[in-house]
Order: structure tokens, then C-alpha cells, then sequence
């Protein structure tokens, strides 16, 4: 039986991660972890999420807990995302990070840390999702010539960075299938007299508006037609039964830094 620890337990992913854990066969929870300000900190997770009473008090630690499950799933922010790594690490668990926001200095921190432990991490969990990414990587290395890439993200209106880690990474699929630098190419705001398109660039763009859990949309756009490939969440429930199902995996796996397309074996 794996053990899991789920960090940022009372919010709003960490919550639906806990609730999708009931009944999986071969996985339970072990422990739950906020940050120590938290209001859910001491009060039993089962209660904090919705559940029934799991005699399993919210920790305001990681490293209070750690001792006590087999893979940390970590859905948070980037500082914390970090520390909670190194712990971790340290410890000699497993982790499954979902956190997006973070900076490149920050995922270069990640990836020096992910080498001496099992991680996977990967800005989108759901299978619909990754899916997509291999979808719209196949279909720019076809279409390399005469057609224009937009992508065009949608979340609800408290979500704090943009564009989100998901566009981003479908910019960084198909950046890679047409053989382009998207530090180089990528546009993500447009406003006055800018001028023409120029044929290289990939624009990303964002929507925050009320209650959206995930939207996201591709568009090869040619003359005389388009293709529009869509992406729409319509709750959180698949991502957070990605990350169950990412914990399951990670743990049986070598050292390293994986992400789901490892995990459903897509690449």
C-alpha cells in the first residue's frame, strides 16, 4: 500500500486529490500538510475536505510528516513547492508537483533537486491534456509552412499566473515540433498598431473570468482554412485523478525527473 502526504491539503486541488484517493486500490492517504498560518492546521483533513472523520490532523510541516508516507503530491506555490522538494528529497520520498507559476531559475532549482530523488512534475495532470500535447506536436510537424499557431488559455478569475503552465507548454511542444526558439517567437499580449504577423510567432493569450476550471484552445490557422484542437475542464476531478494516478507510478520508478507523458507512457 502506498502511502501518500498531500500539501496545501485544504485548498482547492489538494482537497479534490484527497477526495479522488478514496477507494483507489493501492494508495491512501498518511498525512496532510498546510502552510503553519493555515486556518485547517490541527483540525482533522477528513473534516477540512468534506469527509468523513479520518483521525488525521492537518500538519503545519511537511517535515513533521514526512516520515510517514511513501510520496509527497504537491499542489501549492512556487517557494513552498521548493522547500517542500527539498524535504522531500531529503527524505528519501517520491513527490508528484502540479504547482505551475514557477519561474526558470525555479525550475532549474527543480530539476537540481529531482536528480537525486523520483519526481514527476508536470504543469497539467489530466489524460485529456497530455494527450493533447502529443496531438498538437504531431500535427505542427506536418503543418510546418503557411500556417499561423495562437493558443488561446481560459481560467477562473483567482488564478494567479498567466499564461498558464498548461499554455505554456503547449507552446513549447509545438515550438520544438517547428523547430523554433519560443523564448524568440512567443507573443503574449497584443495592443495598437503593431503591425503584421510575422509567420514565425506563437501567440499565447489569456482569459481569467469568473468560475472557468480550464479552457484551452489551438489554432492552426492557414489561408482558406483553420484547425482548432480543444481542451475544456470541466471540474478539477481529472486533474487531481492524474496526480493519483502519477503518485501509484513514481514511486516503482528510478531516480530522475519525469512527467505524465511517462507516467501514460505517450512518449
Amino acid at each position: 500500500m502506498i502511502k501518500a502526504i498531500v500539501s496545501g491539503a485544504a485548498g482547492r486541488m489538494g482537497g479534490r486529490i484527497i477526495h479522488m484517493m478514496e477507494g483507489v486500490p493501492g494508495i491512501m492517504l498518511a498525512g496532510a500538510v498546510e502552510r503553519p498560518d493555515h486556518f485547517a492546521v490541527g483540525q482533522d483533513v477528513g473534516e477540512v475536505v468534506g469527509l468523513p472523520r479520518k483521525n488525521l490532523p492537518v500538519s503545519g510541516s511537511l517535515a513533521q510528516v514526512a516520515a510517514q508516507g511513501d510520496v509527497v503530491i504537491e499542489f501549492t506555490h512556487p517557494e513552498p513547492t521548493l522547500a517542500n522538494l527539498k524535504v522531500a528529497a531529503e527524505a528519501g520520498k517520491a513527490a508528484v508537483i502540479g504547482t505551475t507559476g514557477l519561474s526558470a531559475p525555479q525550475v532549474e532549482e527543480l530539476k537540481r533537486l529531482a536528480a537525486g530523488a523520483r519526481v514527476v512534475f508536470a504543469p497539467n495532470m489530466s489524460v485529456g491534456v497530455n494527450l493533447l500535447f502529443k496531438v498538437v506536436a504531431d500535427i505542427a510537424s506536418v503543418l510546418t509552412e503557411g500556417y499561423d499557431v495562437e493558443i488561446v488559455e481560459a481560467h477562473h478569475r483567482l488564478k494567479k499566473d498567466a499564461p498558464s503552465g498548461t499554455a505554456l507548454k503547449l507552446a513549447q511542444v509545438i515550438a520544438q515540433a517547428l523547430g523554433r526558439n519560443l523564448d524568440k517567437v512567443g507573443v503574449y499580449a497584443r495592443h495598437g498598431m503593431i503591425g503584421q504577423r510575422t509567420d514565425p510567432e506563437i501567440g499565447i493569450q489569456t482569459v481569467r473570468a469568473g468560475d472557468i476550471t480550464g479552457e484551452h484552445t489551438v489554432i492552426f490557422g492557414g489561408i482558406g482554412e483553420r484547425l482548432e484542437v480543444i481542451h475544456r475542464a470541466h471540474n478539477r476531478d481529472n486533474f487531481a485523478k492524474g496526480a493519483v494516478r502519477a503518485a501509484l507510478w513514481i514511486v516503482n520508478q528510478k531516480l530522475g525527473l519525469y512527467d505524465m507523458q511517462d507516467v501514460l507512457g505517450l512518449k
